[in-house]
């Protein structure tokens, strides 16, 4: 599949090759954005803002409605793309656009979720209501691994609450940023609404700096999550900046070994463990819980099925750019430098016919210690560690003094452990036998610590809070003629 990625005019001539990454091969090209061009689209966006913030939220919804018809109707070619340029299996990407299917089901009750609340005679004669409205032109900045589900994290509620949207989509993979946008113009939105702004750090920084930008939601990793963070709100806007991740499963002695192991394999090494969501530390409760867990993986991970994402059959696809499949291998060979017992080792795997894709098998790390670079960093590729605890409250302070805390799990047949790990945990988003606990659209997506800068979640109740500001009218009408000054708050008499 070539994508056709071509700005209109653009005032600079950079561009960058997209690439197949179960080939290696270039299919396209995007033009890269100059700070010119961010203004330009700025402008397009402020001036549809006008008309846009009018129109009614009913409105908004049916086009929203219209949107989600085509979407369902399109979504396995979405995915054929996002397969194309990412490398991911065609189930994974089916998944992820039914996931972001799902956030724009609930935008289409976007009337619902904008209504105020109104007090009656907050004093004598007078009336308090609170109304919700769209902060103007807002911004997105979205990683690779997801190219279409986190822009629909955004985009669909920021434009339903009014607000028109800028989306600056990873230049790796921009062409589902394209095709939805299609989609979106099909489905009746008026032009400016929604527009797309391909390029690198020098978009990146004119819609930070730019003074007509309200707000920016991102999601990447932690050192530019926080820079996005401090430069955004530094320039006036209001920001959430979703950063890294390094998600613990706690896997108790009572725990089914094959139910955890099951759930290990997903979760690891789903999407080539290309997200921030991913487990990559296993934490085993007692040797004889490791021991078993190794003895139960080595196999299954040996044998994961590593393909290109046209391949039905594949469980896992190539990584998406040679130079992250180096950095992998990379994290890999410090991690036995260190120590680490590496006891699968996917370096070498080689694929035929595809012998220049980005493919890497499945890895395992057993007795992996804390200060070990491969426990402390991201690595954001099929690399699982095996860490040993003696007891659930190690395993609960091991979590609890990382750095990140976006997500975390614990396997258990015990209702009370659970429980406690609930209340125990410093972490955002929490699985009780559930190993990516990613929250469902009419819910909110979010991390702790380091891997969430900023207040307000992403999707959900949070969302709209987000991309809206609240404003409180206290009304009185005359009854008569007038009464004198009065120097106190409204108050009841």
């Amino acid at each position: 599949m070539k994508a056709q990625l071509k700005t209109k005019a653009p005032a600079s001539a950079r561009r960058g090759d997209i690439y197949n990454p179960a080939t290696g091969a270039v299919i396209g090209q995007v033009d890269y954005a100059s700070a010119a061009d961010v203004n330009r689209v700025v402008e397009k966006a402020k001036k549809a803002f006008e008309s846009w913030s009018e129109v009614t939220p009913m409105k908004r919804s049916r086009i929203m409605f219209k949107f989600l018809e085509l979407l369902n109707k399109n979504a396995s070619e979405l995915a054929k793309i996002i397969s194309a340029e990412h490398g991911k299996v065609q189930i994974d990407a089916e998944g992820e656009v039914q996931r972001g299917i799902e956030i724009v089901e609930f935008t289409t009750g976007i009337p619902s979720f904008l209504k105020g609340e109104y007090t009656d005679s907050v004093g004598t004669g007078v009336d308090s209501y609170s109304l919700r409205q769209p902060l103007g032109v807002v911004a997105g900045i979205t990683p690779f691994n997801f190219p279409a589900m986190v822009p629909l994290w955004m985009f669909p509620i920021a434009i339903a609450c009014g607000n028109t949207f800028i989306l600056k989509p990873s230049e790796r993979d921009p062409s589902a940023a394209r095709f939805m946008a299609g989609l979106l113009s099909d489905a009746g939105l008026p032009d400016g609404v929604f527009n797309v702004v391909n390029g690198d750090k020098e978009a990146v920084d004119a819609i930070l700096h730019h003074p007509d930008i309200h707000a920016v939601s991102f999601v990447g990793s932690t050192p530019v999550a926080e820079y996005i963070y401090k430069t955004g709100t530094e320039n006036g806007k209001r920001v959430q900046a979703l950063g890294g991740a390094k998600n613990h499963m706690i896997v108790m002695p009572d725990a089914d070994i094959d139910q955890a192991a099951d759930a290990l394999m997903g979760a690891a090494y789903g999407s080539a463990g290309e997200r921030c969501m991913a487990i990559s530390v296993a934490v085993a409760v007692t040797d004889k819980v490791a021991d078993a867990l190794v003895e139960t993986l080595s196999p299954r991970i040996k044998a994961l099925k590593v393909g290109p994402g046209t391949d039905r059959k594949a469980e896992m696809g190539p990584l998406i750019t040679k130079q992250h499949l180096e950095k992998v291998k990379a994290y890999v060979e410090k991690g036995v430098k260190e120590g680490a017992k590496l006891v699968v080792d996917g370096r070498e795997l080689k694929i035929k016919g595809h012998e220049k894709g980005y493919f890497m098998g499945g890895c395992l790390f057993d007795r992996v210690k804390p200060g070990m670079t491969v426990y402390k960093d991201e690595i954001f590729g099929p690399v699982l560690s095996l860490v040993r605890a003696k007891s659930y409250k190690e395993a609960v302070d091991l979590i609890n003094s990382h750095e990140f805390g976006n997500g975390t799990s614990i396997f258990t047949n015990h209702g009370g452990v659970a429980r406690n790990f609930m209340r125990d945990i410093k972490v955002g988003m929490v699985g009780i036998n559930v190993p990516i606990p990613v929250p469902v659209a009419y819910n909110s997506f979010g991390g702790w610590k380091r891997s969430l800068f900023g207040d307000v979640h992403m999707h959900g109740q949070e969302g709209v809070r987000f991309y809206t500001k609240l404003k409180t009218v206290t009304a009185r009408w005359p009854q008569g003629p007038a009464e004198g000054a009065d120097y106190h708050f409204p108050q009841n008499k």
